[in-house]
């Protein structure tokens, strides 16, 4: 927070900063003043500089004169079905340019208006008045998103940890396509959630979670089954004597996770799939294979081919591009042309890897929907990516340099939150149509019956934590929501894709409105959802909202195990994490699991005097209208260890845990397939079929 005895930010500076649409305060105590340092810092990643009174009076100045002297606004997105009023002069000839081809033109009159019926798609809107011309990205989105017809129920997986007795190491998108096949074909689930499956950074040792990955565009190939790349097939004399030796190393390294130390070790997997498929990359293809590679590369565009310019570069001046030579610091320009010829064999490498993950995506996502799952795989979409890595690196012109993500202080952490990812720029998203934005989410649509976006507020607002501040030093930045809204809504029309919004914490009044109005489902937790308008007690289950996925736990909470057993308190205890003395944890953590006990037995899920269990715990769940239920695969084996534990790094074996029983022995996808409490929660879960 600001210090005490630090004067009000200025006048003109508070000004300045909500024109740019930073906020000048946040919720506290009272309402709390973000300081004259804060606004300075978060206005010069806007391009602007602000740092004295001078600069401060010449900035609004110029940015009232840009905005009274435009013609038109660098993007205008509009919902389909509506007129949307044009702040034009009256004299201005207008018309579109229509993405399939053919045009529209609008009548010129005192007020402009944009018809309801302009088809769905990104156009171009032009303008003419007095001599002056102008064009515009004009984007025209459905009203709602997808949605999902019926209720399902399905698993929320961490893949890395799912290991099948193929696996090399960590679980793989074989394993994901196994995992969907039995949940849908063998126990009528309707979809697989699992974690982000975004290209990490790499080096040694590399950051294990998915949530700060090198580029959220691009899947990491370590999730690759190396066997099923079709070439496997066709390795011969040297190169399949080398593979062969190659999976007996996978399976030792296998072996060494589920039956030693029990912790994934990811550089060690991707070191032998990485040479793995380098000798699969030489195998010749045929002209049908080499034709669908072409095709690849014609749909992906500038896109790949900064991706796997930037991966090629990394492996020769390391994963950091602000340490890179200074030519090559930008994917544009004669160095970064001259770098992609003469590093053209690695290059072509990573563009083939990126075919072959986009290829095992898809065949995962078949195998869910053929094995009669509803929706299918949920991708998940992070917040943001690594400051260092590709994403940075292709995208830095519309992205907010020196500015990290995160969260203001709160009852949870007086600290704040710091994430370590650069946001967009909301002027340079508008200026680039949203069009990086919007190839992002047609990546991750691509393959998923539904998309979960993490920190879905992040479509509304966002804590920038200028570089070298606090977190408790950071300022709100507003995104032009309808706008990011509908190209979400474009995008996912397009793909035939539901979408989730992680809306878990403080989330700002209207948020979850406007969300559930666009046909955004939310994400509601068991332990949380409680009548906070009257006695804080627990939340009937009539009164949940429908429009969600309800579950018992996420990766950043307890399992269901640790909850009932209150371990989750004892582990946080060993750590040093907790605020209080151990006794009052314990005391409220039992209190609460009393209190279920109650609700649950008044409910008719549990007999009087029955212990709490987890299928009652679910049964609540599906007592409530949710269209969505998520089983924690982990709970169908009593794992009692979270896979993230918020507030450690290297205390706790953060996303390389391996699922696990009760006594935490790591257990294959295989053994796992055959629990009884599998079956038991498909009967409980499974929504009766209605007679014709």
């Amino acid at each position: 927070m600001p210090a005490q005895d630090a004067p009000p930010p200025p006048a003109e500076l508070l000004a300045l900063a909500q024109a740019y649409g930073v906020d000048t305060r946040y919720p506290g105590p009272g309402g709390q003043t973000v300081g004259a340092r804060t606004l300075v810092a978060v206005l010069a990643a806007l391009g602007v500089a602000a740092g004295t009174p001078e600069e401060v009076r010449e900035a609004l100045e110029r940015h009232r004169a840009s905005v009274q002297g435009r013609l038109l606004p660098p993007c205008v997105v509009v919902r389909q079905g509506r007129r949307t009023a044009l702040d034009v002069p009256a004299d201005a000839r207008l018309h579109v340019e229509l993405e399939g081809g053919g045009s529209w033109e609008l009548p010129c009159g005192h007020s402009h208006w944009l018809p309801a019926d302009l088809p769905l798609g990104r156009h171009v809107l032009k303008a003419e008045s007095n001599g002056a011309k102008a064009e515009a990205a004009l984007i025209v989105a459905p009203q709602r998103l997808p949605q999902l017809t019926g209720r399902s129920w399905g698993f929320l997986a961490q893949l890395y940890s799912v290991l099948s007795d193929r696996s090399w190491g960590m679980g793989d998108l074989g394993d994901l396509a196994e995992l969907a096949q039995w949940a849908g074909a063998g126990l009528g689930a309707g979809f697989v959630q699992i974690n982000p499956l975004h290209q990490g950074l790499p080096g040694t040792p590399s950051d294990p979670s998915p949530y700060r990955p090198s580029s959220r565009r691009y899947t990491d190939p370590v999730h690759l089954r190396v066997e099923a790349v079709p070439e496997y097939a066709y390795l011969d004399g040297k190169r399949r004597d080398q593979a062969e030796e190659l999976t007996r190393r996978a399976a030792r390294l296998r072996e060494e996770v589920l039956g030693h130390d029990g912790l994934i070790d990811r550089d060690a997997v991707w070191a032998l799939k990485r040479e793995a498929l380098e000798l699969l990359h030489e195998v010749p293809r045929g002209p049908g294979r080499q034709a669908a590679y072409e095709a690849f590369q014609r749909r992906e565009g500038e896109w790949l081919r900064r991706h796997a310019l930037w991966n090629a570069l990394a492996e020769v001046h390391g994963a950091d591009w602000h340490h890179w030579p200074k030519g090559l610091r930008h994917p544009d320009g004669p160095h970064a042309e001259q770098a992609e010829k003469e590093h053209a064999e690695r290059v072509e490498f990573h563009r083939w890897l990126a075919w072959q993950v986009d290829q095992q995506l898809a065949a995962a996502q078949r195998a869910a929907r053929e094995a009669g799952m509803p929706v299918g795989l949920i991708h998940d979409l992070a917040v943001g990516a690594h400051p260092d890595g590709a994403d940075a690196w292709a995208l830095q012109d519309v992205l907010a340099g020196g500015i990290s993500v995160g969260a203001p202080p709160d009852a949870f952490n007086a600290h704040g939150q710091d994430w370590g990812l650069p946001p967009w720029r909301p002027d340079a998203l508008a200026e680039a149509g949203y069009a990086p934005y919007a190839e992002l989410l047609r990546a991750t649509t691509r393959h998923a019956g539904a998309l979960r976006i993490d920190h879905v507020m992040g479509l509304f607002r966002l804590w920038w934590v200028p570089a070298g501040h606090p977190p408790t030093e950071g300022a709100y930045v507003r995104y032009d929501a309808e706008a990011m809204l509908g190209v979400l809504a474009l995008e996912a029309h397009r793909a035939g894709t539901a979408v989730i919004g992680e809306d878990l914490g403080t989330v700002e009044p209207g948020v979850r409105e406007e969300l559930a109005a666009r046909g955004v489902l939310g994400t509601s937790v068991l332990w949380f959802e409680r009548d906070w308008q009257a006695d804080g007690g627990i939340l009937a289950p009539d009164a949940w909202r429908p429009g969600c996925l309800a579950t018992l736990t996420t990766h950043d909470l307890p399992s269901t195990a640790a909850r009932l057993s209150g371990e989750h308190v004892e582990l946080r205890h060993r750590l040093g994490l907790l605020a209080r003395p151990l006794g009052d944890e314990q005391e409220e953590a039992a209190e609460e699991l009393a209190d279920w006990r109650s609700e649950l037995t008044r409910l008719g899920l549990l007999l009087p005097g029955e212990p709490l269990s987890m299928p009652a715990l679910y049964g609540f769940l599906r007592a409530t209208p949710a269209q969505l239920v998520g089983v924690w695969l982990p709970d169908l084996v009593g794992d009692p260890r979270p896979q993230n534990l918020p507030g450690t790094w290297d205390q706790y074996p953060n996303w390389r845990l391996p699922v696990a029983d009760g006594s935490g022995t790591p257990i294959t996808l295989d053994r796992l397939t055959t629990t009884p409490t599998a079956p038991l929660l498909a009967t409980l879960l499974t929504p009766p079929t209605r007679p014709h």
